[in-house]
């Protein structure tokens, strides 16, 4: 998507969680010290650093913050974009902070970035690059499985977490937890089955959980299930690839728009999600994808009629210009900050029901938080029970059609339900299992909060007191 222009006036991204901090901390009793501590970031680390390549020294600009560590290791991504500054960076580790204490993860929040392009560069100029970005953090505890751990953002992804893990490991050669400084990774370098399609799994997950309970839905003026929704889905990258392409696939919606960074493209039946990732691949352009509408104006199908909109591209697309022209009742934010504080305002008034991004997109941090754990346990999860559960289910079955023919009772069990009640549960199915739960439990602490107190008004408000409230409890635990 192209980078994300704020409108006059309008809150910078840091201000925009600030603003939505303090909106969520009137609501609490907190002492004025506490409640600063909270909220402010704890640090921000700028590292410039040269690299020579194409014969001549480049200089490169990069950041790490830690917004909070009343749990450590402190948790977050590592973006590649030009657009990354301080500002930004501390958004964000602000916004890690109240998502892993949301979600129950136990993590601080940090974030990192690097000021540049990487369509500009090579594979082998990426890899000297981030190498040497991760030998700045990592000489200075900025990367390490006990106290901070990265992980893919916008514009990196299992290929850079790699190289980093890789270039710690020669930085400490004897740690035994090396490969736990950053999650993310490839499998086989110690990443986990269902990280990569982590965030937009959970972008599924969150949407199921919110049509389990009628009322919710009847508060955004919808019915029903997920089956046939029509959705838009802005950005169709990593995570709105895999939230549409599970939507459409698993769960019967219509992905009715799709939004890149040259326009959109449009299809009333609903759109092939896998074929237009791979025409976008193949061709660096939505344009022309066969069975669909192209709009040169992507902006305009941001407010175009539709039953949930998905952003999940950069922060800030949605603000105080466009947000009274925006016509989905419920939205749903896969991106980091898509809604400014400004607009956020103008579609709470309007009645626009909005899944906030700390709850909707913490898919990610869960896994990485699965994959820290293996990696600190040195054995795959499923390795030591899958068999023995298999095992037990093929006892009961045999049991059961062993008694069906002593008796002459004629049945048998359906084939498909006896190889699928028979397999023992792998990595991937824990890890889903796992995400489920931590999603499903989630969305109901906000929604006790959200149906408790009228007050709050919201969904983003409830979900900041459930967190700030955890936060809390951990520092008053520590003795502040």
């Amino acid at each position: 998507m192209k980078d994300a222009v704020m409108p006059p006036q309008e809150p910078s991204f840091r201000d925009s969680v600030d603003l939505m901090f303090n909106r969520a901390a009137r609501f609490m009793d907190l002492p004025p010290g506490l409640e600063e501590k909270i909220r402010v970031c704890n640090a921000t680390y700028t590292v410039r650093f040269g690299v020579r390549l194409r014969g001549a020294i480049h200089t490169f600009t990069g950041y790490r913050s830690v917004h909070s560590e009343h749990l450590e290791p402190v948790k977050g991504g590592i973006r590649y974009a030009m657009a990354v500054d301080q500002d930004e960076v501390e958004a964000l580790a602000a916004l890690m902070t109240y998502k892993c204490a949301l979600v129950e993860v136990p993590f601080g929040g940090a974030k990192g970035g690097l000021r540049i392009d990487p369509r500009a560069w090579e594979e082998h100029e990426l890899e000297q690059i981030t190498r040497r970005f991760a030998y700045e953090l990592a000489k200075r505890d900025l990367i390490h499985p006990a106290q901070n751990v990265p992980a893919p953002d916008m514009g990196t992804g299992e290929r850079e977490m790699a190289w980093i893990a890789d270039q710690y490991r020669r930085m400490n050669t004897t740690d035994i937890n090396a490969n736990a400084c950053v999650t993310g990774k490839p499998l086989a370098s110690g990443g986990i089955q269902g990280r990569v399609e982590a965030t937009g799994r959970g972008i599924q997950f969150a949407l199921r959980e919110f049509f389990r309970n009628p009322e919710d839905v009847g508060r955004a003026g919808l019915s029903g299930g997920l089956e046939g929704k029509r959705i838009v889905v802005q950005g169709l990258g990593n995570v709105g690839y895999h939230a549409a392409k599970f939507l459409s696939e698993e769960d019967g919606a219509l992905i009715v728009g799709l939004i890149e960074r040259d326009g959109a493209v449009w299809c009333d039946t609903g759109i092939a999600v896998e074929m237009a990732k791979e025409w976008l691949g193949r061709n660096g352009t939505l344009k022309d994808c066969p069975g669909t509408r192209f709009v040169p104006e992507g902006a305009a199908v941001l407010e175009a009629e539709c039953d949930i909109l998905i952003p999940a591209a950069l922060e800030g697309v949605i603000h105080k210009e466009n947000a009274a022209r925006i016509r989905a009742p419920l939205i749903i934010e896969a991106a980091n900050g898509p809604i400014t504080a400004g607009g956020d305002e103008i579609l709470r008034e309007r009645g626009v029901v909005i899944i906030p991004d700390m709850y909707a997109n913490a898919g990610g941090v869960t896994v990485s938080y699965f994959e820290w754990v293996k990696n600190l346990s040195h054995i795959r999860f499923g390795r030591m029970q899958r068999r023995a559960e298999e095992a037990e289910h093929l006892l009961l079955v045999s049991e059961l059609e062993r008694l069906s023919d002593d008796r002459g009772l004629g049945w048998t069990l359906n084939p498909d339900f006896k190889q699928k009640y028979m397999r023992g549960a792998d990595e991937l199915a824990l890890v889903r299992s796992g995400l489920d739960d931590t999603m499903r439990t989630a969305y109901q602490s906000m929604r006790e909060v959200w149906h408790a107190r009228p007050e709050v008004g919201d969904l983003r408000t409830a979900a900041y007191l459930v967190a700030i409230g955890r936060v809390a409890e951990s520092y008053r635990a520590k003795g502040l």
